[in-house]
């Protein structure tokens, strides 16, 4: 009984000190603009790569990669919270950079699709990069 008394009032309190105020998000993903990656890459080794986007408004922030390998094929995409707020300013052209690690894992090429968006056809359109593995 004293335990049903301790969860019971446990309960009554977290729920006294919930928060009807909340911020609601969604998350956006946004086309990637540039890319700064090697040339070639060498089997084993860690590089970084920098994505460029433009943030479209103030209440846009990065949250990570959409990142889906397939084989020696990386397909990359960037990921934004988006805070549903009335102060959100627009913006036209504020370039961010992101950067994520590449462990080099397999010989042969990679293949990065960075997506851009859609084009008129609301086909995904991919900024294609071939980085060769060498020895």
């Amino acid at each position: 009984m004293k335990r049903l008394i301790i969860i019971t009032l446990s309960l009554i309190l977290f729920a006294s000190c919930s928060n009807d105020d909340s911020l609601e998000y969604s998350f956006d993903i946004l086309p990637v603009e540039s890319v700064n990656i090697p040339e070639s890459f060498t089997l084993g080794e860690i590089y970084p790569i920098t994505v460029s986007y433009l943030r479209p408004t103030t209440c846009h922030s990065f949250k990570e990669f959409y990142y889906r390998k397939n084989l020696n094929e990386r397909t990359v995409a960037v990921i934004n919270y988006n805070v549903q707020d009335n102060n959100c300013n627009d913006l036209s052209d504020e370039l961010v950079e992101a950067t994520f690690n590449f462990i080099v894992t397999s010989n042969g090429s990679y293949i990065f699709k960075f997506w851009q968006g859609v084009d008129e056809n609301d086909e995904d359109q991919y900024l294609i990069i071939e980085v060769p593995v060498i020895d």
